[in-house]
């Protein structure tokens, strides 16, 4: 019989830990992520509802026109996009005995319950007969929408490279974050199906679903602010009350974001993930204009999204464990092809009717598991990469700038994705695709299928397959160029921790070499390489295993810190 402290004894969720590369108990390493990731729930959940559902509301249930509810979309990401970087200063900048971040998302609960309950409620407006009114309605109350969720997005965001300083934890912290995302999807997308179904309006969309989707709006809304105060209750961070700023003027904030580019990681981690975004943004801005009008399956429309949900997180273990063993590039290396495979089908869908038709929902189910299985793999690249991004940063600069560092990248992604949404409507709607009570009436009066025009079908194979190809096959290349590795960050921390403690740092030759390639600077010309004298310079100490001494220092510090601070907010 096996003894205690042996292999027999050791329980199943302590075999998982080790199985997942986690180190310390339930209480200390799991819990933490868990309180982190809680937030998650609203910033997977809510934007996969509004993914599904916002733009065929706007156009079939308010009766906008395509190019209507693309302006929309366009001019509500782009004042998100604005408000980002304004965001990011301001958490960089804040003082607090709780951290720079974490009271934002409090103070974000309270216009996040009211906007996404305004989102849904159309007012009994008709876009063909208050199309002004409309418009102007659905604008401001998405644009409320963002800015709540940029007020909890980006301090969230910005919290997690304090939270975990190393290079797997914070693979472990973004997964943990994964499996919140579905949380939030998974509950979210059923309430939408339930709510619909009950309300009859689950098969099809028309002018009379606006009762549900109010409904939907607002349970949601309840669900995803109880989710948000989860993580600010719960989460702890180091106290930012020391921190010394430069007076805010217009030559600091142009100077903060010029900076920023000058960290070639970073641009190469933009191009990709801007590519990577082009692909998906085509794809969820025309998904359901495929799946209705195209395939004429929009009665499957709840199932196929189904189908989508559960291939995305089937990934999720394949790319983890790639992830952990090969480093952050390789899932995206391997199971992108298999999305480029799901878009291509979209180049010869037809209609789902006739002799043919379980060959065609048959391929649509295909297409739903290939998509979001490979395109989980650049999206979880995409999402590791980033946090690594602050510490070449802060090698360049000597500075922490989270905020900054993430909402730069979203100033233009999130510009360009408004951008795309309305290229799409006005897309569609050049090529003719007919939507709204057009079609509705069409059906009822004469009880036959609505066809689209060939130029029409035309028009969605591009928005939903050509670009979104073209896209992933360029975000694919530009990943294959990226340079850091883990042993390469890990030097850079151990080599920032020693200039911050000693005042300079020695490097080896080769150490100076990756430093440079990675931040695409000279060494002199950093933060990291300047003043450093014979008296100051500490060369980078090593134990036998390998390990940064000084990091292993700086985590024993970093532990007693955050109990220290955790039993001073209790008390």
């Amino acid at each position: 019989m096996a003894q205690n402290g042996t292999s027999g004894n050791v329980s199943f969720g302590e075999r998982v830990k080790r199985a997942i590369g986690v180190q310390g108990s339930f209480q200390t390493a799991i819990l933490p992520m868990m309180r982190y990731s809680y937030a998650n729930i609203f910033l997977g959940g809510a934007g996969y509802i509004i993914s599904m559902y916002f733009t065929v509301f706007l156009t079939d249930v308010v009766n906008l026109s395509l190019g209507q509810a693309g302006v929309v979309v366009m001019i509500a990401t782009i004042w998100d996009a604005v408000t980002d970087p304004v965001m990011g200063i301001i958490t960089d900048r804040t003082r607090s005995k709780y951290g720079k971040h974490r009271r934002y998302l409090l103070w974000g609960i309270p216009v996040l319950f009211l906007s996404y309950s305004l989102l849904w409620n159309a007012y009994g407006m008709n876009g063909k007969e208050h199309s002004t009114a409309a418009m102007t309605y659905f604008i401001l109350v998405y644009m409320l929408y963002k800015t709540a969720y940029t007020i909890i997005s980006v301090p969230h965001t910005a919290m997690l490279p304090e939270l975990a300083p190393e290079y797997n934890l914070r693979t472990q912290y973004n997964s943990m974050g994964y499996l919140f995302n579905s949380a939030g999807m998974v509950p979210a997308f059923g309430i939408a199906v339930v709510v619909l179904a009950l309300f009859g309006s689950g098969d099809d969309l028309t002018s009379a679903s606006k009762a549900p989707f109010l409904t939907i709006g607002i349970v949601l809304s309840v669900f995803f602010s109880i989710a948000v105060y989860c993580t600010f209750k719960t989460t702890h961070e180091p106290s930012s009350l020391d921190q010394k700023f430069p007076p805010l003027d217009v030559k600091y904030v142009l100077r903060e974001y010029v900076l920023v580019f000058k960290n070639r990681s970073f641009r190469q981690y933009f191009f990709m993930s801007l590519a990577y975004q082009f692909s998906t943004g085509f794809y969820l801005n025309s998904k359901v204009y495929y799946i209705k009008y195209l395939a004429n399956q929009y009665s499957k429309y709840a199932i196929y999204n189904a189908i989508a949900g559960v291939a995305e997180a089937g990934a999720f273990p394949l790319n983890y464990a790639l992830t952990m063993k090969y480093g952050k590039k390789k899932c995206g290396n391997i199971v992108t092809p298999l999305m480029v495979a799901g878009l291509a089908i979209g180049l010869f869908m037809q209609a789902g009717g006739g002799k043919l038709s379980i060959v065609w929902v048959l391929l649509m189910v295909l297409s739903m598991i290939l998509y979001p299985f490979g395109m989980s793999g650049l999206g979880f690249v995409s999402t590791n990469i980033f946090p690594d991004l602050t510490d070449v940063d802060e090698l360049i600069t000597g500075r922490r700038r989270e905020g900054v560092i993430s909402t730069f990248s979203t100033l233009i992604k999130k510009s360009i994705s408004g951008v795309m949404a309305a290229m799409v409507g006005f897309t569609l709607q050049g090529f003719g695709l007919v939507t709204g009570d057009t079609v509705s009436n069409y059906e009822k009066t004469t009880g036959s299928l609505f066809v689209q025009s060939d130029s029409a079908i035309l028009g969605v194979r591009i928005c939903v397959a050509v670009i979104p190809i073209v896209a992933a096959l360029i975000s694919l290349f530009l990943l294959k160029r990226f340079q850091m590795t883990k042993d390469d960050h890990t030097m850079i921390r151990a080599a920032i921790a020693t200039k911050h403690k000693y005042g300079g740092v020695k490097l080896t030759d080769e150490q100076i070499r990756r430093c440079e390639l990675i931040s695409g600077q000279k060494l002199e010309n950093t933060w990291l390489g300047q003043g450093n004298t014979d008296e100051n310079a500490r060369p980078l100490e090593q134990n036998e295993a390998g390990e940064y001494c000084i990091l292993l220092e700086k985590e024993r510090e970093k532990r007693e810190l955050e109990q220290a601070q955790a039993l001073a907010e209790k008390s």
